[in-house]
């Protein structure tokens, strides 16, 4: 009940805001918070809304198979980040673009604009609904099996309560509730590392002392070219994921393009960007902590590092506080990363697909569709309840944003045309051929791809385009698109 009282305060607090920040909203305030966001709100509340509730519960667990390694990828996000504000911004600006995608139509054709805009569709999907699956099946276990709740009717509710306080201000309204969920999300995770600081009599100094000495806080690896935790093979992967998967999508995208000038957003993505660095090191340190204070207590570590949070907080274990602190925690890093997912999936729909920005009861239609398709695939990965099924799933998503990395480098960097009417064959073909590359050079050279996976998928997008370019399709492309 504790839990429960919390949660509805919880709720309560996003309902006041968005009934705020609602009021005579338009398709302009849904879409694009009509261009007044305050820059330093939006960069605060970005934060939150990157981690969502997966990362909440896995990148603790990273420290058991991999150390503190993934702090050379988050070293390189901040090059990413410049990278963004600085080369992708200016030109969303310059075309005073709602969705991203409409500028492949400009500059390519039709068929590359809703090739983009369809991988954003398939990927964002996929990859929201299983992540927002993760935190369903917790509160679940956590809350909802003792009450006699079927899993049904727990994920309907919290993508209704999502669909509640977004579907008057969308946009302008994720820009404030983010906000506070980020602050609910910091401070739940400084308030467990205190906990479990104190567990082992430990004040934050001595805990700080002793995680800087643990084995596990070994951070950069520069003597093994083969592994995957290579620090050039994380930092120059780190980037490529932030200009892909924040610059070359409209769901990250979207808030920071609601800001009042260019100079403003280029402000916010900076800002930001230099946060994930301390933000992901307070997780990886957590883990660290949880996993000494196992050793404290003869606990033995579970199989999967994704438990390790999981095992102390969700069972008791640290007292009710801690138990309280966590539902809060996951549940801000769930809603902050879901409700912006499901408004940029319906700005995606109406602007790019439909091609119908200005209707707003199509708008409003579209977005409980989308909550609705939302919760059939939560409830499809319920059903397929197989691992190894459900990494496939996460894996394919990672496998989209290359075409989408292609066909933006092709078109900012390459002059000349490509043929239109390819697009869509290309960038289908190019993560089969990805995937092909990753199962045999392992076999073949005994190399294993990282995070880098991704820059081979953009090349082979790249190089595919390049392959149909040439003055010749100028024209074939002109005549299709009149």
């Amino acid at each position: 009940m504790i839990i429960i009282i919390t949660l509805l305060a919880y709720f309560a607090a996003l309902f006041a805001v968005s009934r705020v920040t609602g009021r005579r909203a338009t398709n302009n305030t849904f879409y694009r918070a009509d261009r007044r966001s305050p820059w330093y709100m939006v960069a605060f509340g970005m934060v939150g809304a990157s981690i969502s509730g997966v990362t909440y519960v896995s990148v603790p667990g990273m420290v058991t198979t991999s150390g503190m390694t993934y702090l050379q990828t988050c070293l390189g996000f901040i090059p990413g980040y410049f990278i963004v504000a600085f080369i992708l911004l200016p030109l969303y600006y310059r075309l005073n673009l709602t969705t991203i995608y409409s500028y492949l139509e400009s500059r390519i054709g039709k068929m590359a604009y809703k090739t983009g805009a369809w991988y954003f569709l398939l990927s964002k999907i996929l990859g929201a609904s299983l992540r927002f699956y993760v935190v369903c099946l917790i509160v679940q276990a956590f809350v909802c099996d003792d009450f006699g709740i079927p899993f049904f009717a727990t994920a309907s509710c919290m993508v209704a309560l999502i669909w509640l306080y977004t579907h008057r201000g969308g946009i302008k309204t994720l820009v404030w509730t983010d906000s506070f969920q980020t602050i609910c999300l910091f401070t739940s995770l400084m308030l467990i590392i205190a906990n479990v600081a104190s567990s082992m009599d430990m004040n934050m100094g001595e805990a700080a002392r002793s995680v800087a000495l643990d084995p596990m806080s070994r951070i950069f690896v520069f003597d093994d070219w083969m592994s995957t935790q290579n620090f050039w093979k994380q930092f120059v992967s780190g980037a490529f994921i932030v200009v892909v998967m924040t610059g070359l999508d409209q769901d990250m995208m979207q808030k920071n393009l609601t800001c009042k000038t260019l100079r403003e957003a280029q402000k916010d993505m900076c800002t930001y960007g230099f946060a994930f660095f301390p933000a992901n090191l307070l997780f990886l340190a957590l883990g660290v902590l949880l996993v000494q204070l196992a050793s404290q207590k003869g606990v033995p570590l579970p199989a999967n590092g994704d438990e390790l949070l999981p095992m102390f907080a969700a069972t008791g274990q640290l007292g009710t506080a801690v138990v309280v602190l966590f539902t809060i925690g996951i549940v801000a890093a769930a809603f902050s990363s879901a409700d912006s997912a499901l408004t940029a999936l319906t700005t995606s729909f109406c602007i790019d697909i439909a091609g119908r920005g200005g209707d707003e009861r199509l708008r409003r239609r579209a977005h409980i569709a989308v909550c609705m398709v939302f919760i059939a695939f939560i409830l499809l990965f319920r059903a397929i309840n197989s691992t190894s099924v459900l990494n496939a799933i996460y894996t394919l998503c990672s496998y989209t944003y290359g075409p989408l990395l292609g066909l933006f480098a092709f078109g900012m960097l390459i002059k000349r045309q490509t043929l239109d009417a390819a697009v869509p064959y290309i960038a289908i073909a190019s993560p089969l051929v990805c995937l092909a590359i990753d199962h045999l050079v392992p076999v073949l050279t005994g190399y294993h791809f990282g995070y880098e996976l991704l820059l081979l998928n953009g090349a082979l997008t790249f190089a595919g385009l390049l392959c149909f370019s040439g003055r010749g399709w100028q024209g074939s492309n002109h005549s299709q698109r009149a």
